[in-house]
């Protein structure tokens, strides 16, 4: 005979209009909140989320595939055009990074030092772009942190913990594979010390977030809010060693060649080349002979700039780079409209004309890389909006012409030319 009696959890032993759900079983019931603590339970035994979690055995964590510096270097180049210099010092840091991090643990002869790295280069020649494609190869968990939001503690904005936040995510809440990945805090220039002469007010986004910075860089065990700081207050920490992240950190610092050129007693501009045979032609040439110590006059304090002992610049985009860049990389700009078009059917070109009138465009405006997506929409807005709807269109062909005419009555080179 069938039993009336009403079905309840087999775990809690809540009745089915005490819960919300109540999933039924072969032979018992469980209700949505014995679900969730079971998830909770879960992620904290096995995923490193809350401080009762439990390590992954090392065989699950995913390898790192290390190749030398050589073959990075070969890959950075299939997608970014020139920076040598760059690309090197990076590719170099990488490897040892993580041969680093290969390193046994009973060998403790030589303790090896990571190599945080700091990037100086104008806006749009691609600092951003080299630390995401690096940390792509590599397959490791990668995070970008915007050092303009970042506060001390207590002050409107985000913590610096926040930072270790945005890692532990793309790891899916893995502590001990976001242990490995890489962080890129860029803007690092903005939270610059804004005089040397003591203040009596706080520099809570300048000065103070350098020293926040300073326990993440050189490492350290960190509570981590998994879900953000002061949305979730009452959340379980993930404790996070950032002992083996390393750090990219990178900036335009706007204005860092004069500090350059009153180091060396040279103005920026105007000067030929001097006795020892160093250009000092024009302000972009100066980059190249950035120090720690102009970091420093520039108002990065010496504690932070001592935990990131490699230094490296990128060049200011010319005319030639800047043209190479349009066609040359494997997601290369020209080669991303073709595929847009070509999805619809059309085949585009662009004569060589157009190519140089968009180049030339591009140093006009100074917005490096960047500034050739803006005005490439500019002048493919119209073409786009109306050639879907067109079938009789096979093959669509931008001439310097037709380049010059939308460009010039588009919104971006109005609003430039009111700047």
């Amino acid at each position: 005979m069938a039993s009336n009696k009403e079905p309840n959890c087999s775990f809690c032993g809540r009745k089915k209009n005490e819960v919300e759900l109540l999933l039924s079983g072969t032979d018992g019931h469980i209700c949505n909140l014995c679900i969730e603590q079971g998830y909770e339970l879960i992620q904290q035994e096995l995923y490193g989320v809350g401080p009762k979690s439990k390590k992954k055995k090392k065989g699950d964590i995913p390898k790192f595939d290390i190749k030398p510096p050589i073959e990075l270097k070969k890959y950075l180049d299939k997608f970014i055009i020139g920076q040598d210099e760059a690309k090197k010092v990076l590719s170099v840091a990488v490897y040892n990074h993580y041969k680093r991090l290969s390193q046994p643990k009973g060998d403790e002869d030589v303790n090896i030092e990571k190599s945080n790295i700091i990037m100086v280069g104008e806006t749009g020649t691609g600092k951003t772009y080299l630390a995401r494609t690096i940390a792509r190869m590599l397959q490791v968990p990668f995070a970008i942190a915007d050092a303009t939001v970042l506060t001390e503690a207590g002050y409107v904005g985000e913590d610096v913990e926040s930072i270790l936040s945005r890692l532990l995510q793309a790891a899916d809440y893995n502590a001990e594979l976001a242990e490995r990945g890489i962080v890129y805090i860029d803007e690092i220039d903005k939270i610059a010390r804004k005089s040397d002469n003591p203040s009596i007010t706080r520099d809570v986004s300048g000065e103070g977030v350098q020293q926040g910075l300073l326990k993440l860089l050189e490492g350290s065990i960190v509570g981590v809010p998994p879900q953000g700081g002061r949305k979730h207050p009452d959340q379980q920490l993930v404790q996070v060693n950032t002992e083996n992240i390393l750090f990219i950190c990178g900036g335009a610092f706007d204005g860092i060649a004069r500090h350059i050129g009153k180091r060396i007693n040279k103005a920026p501009i105007g000067f030929k080349v001097d006795a020892k045979g160093l250009d000092f032609n024009n302000e972009d040439s100066l980059l190249k002979f950035v120090t720690q110590q102009d970091l420093k006059s520039f108002g990065l304090i010496p504690e932070l700039i001592g935990r990131l002992p490699l230094l490296t610049y990128l060049n200011p985009l010319d005319k030639e780079t800047l043209r190479k860049i349009l066609t040359e990389p494997q997601n290369a700009l020209i080669k991303q409209y073709k595929k847009l078009f070509d999805m619809e059917g059309i085949k585009l070109e662009f004569n060589d004309e157009s190519l140089d009138y968009i180049v030339d465009q591009a140093i006009v405006f100074n917005l490096g890389a960047r500034g050739l997506r803006s005005i490439c929409e500019a002048i493919l807005t119209d073409a786009m909006f109306e050639l879907p709807s067109d079938k009789s269109i096979k093959s669509f062909v931008v001439t310097k012409d037709y380049a010059q005419r939308k460009f010039e009555h588009s919104t971006f080179y109005e609003v430039k030319l009111v700047a």
